[in-house]
């Protein structure tokens, strides 16, 4: 068990915005790339964006321009910044170390064999 704890899901409007937040209490997130996966029921899960230990990120062609990925070490969380959802954005919302960012993630690239339980998000009237 890693310990980590995904937030910040929930029902939200076309249009509207919304910021996941990752957090561990066994890594430090400081130490690896980290990235952000989401699974929509019937599909598999895809990688969403990805941001490295020096601060440079990578997002799916799906979600630039819209989505924000960052951390802050101090506090050891990631964050996902959601703007301008859409309702294929529903999903639910892993975060995960990796091995490497260098591109849009993809699952091979955790660094664990681990999910946790995630954080739900809908997009819907």
């Amino acid at each position: 068990q890693l310990g980590l704890v995904e937030s910040g899901g929930g029902l939200v409007q076309p249009g509207g915005s919304l910021r996941l937040s990752c957090s561990s209490s066994r890594l430090t997130f400081d130490w690896y790339p980290l990235g952000w996966f989401r699974q929509a029921p019937g599909k598999e899960r895809e990688g969403v964006a990805c941001i490295t230990t020096n601060y440079s990120t990578f997002y799916a062609d799906s979600v630039k321009g819209r989505f924000i990925i960052s951390k802050d070490n101090r506090k050891n969380t990631m964050y996902l910044q959601m703007n301008n959802l859409k309702p294929e954005d529903t999903a639910n919302y892993h975060c995960a170390p990796l091995t490497r960012c260098v591109g849009v993630p993809s699952p091979a690239d955790r660094r664990y064999d681990y999910w946790g339980q995630g954080t739900q998000v809908t997009v819907s009237t």
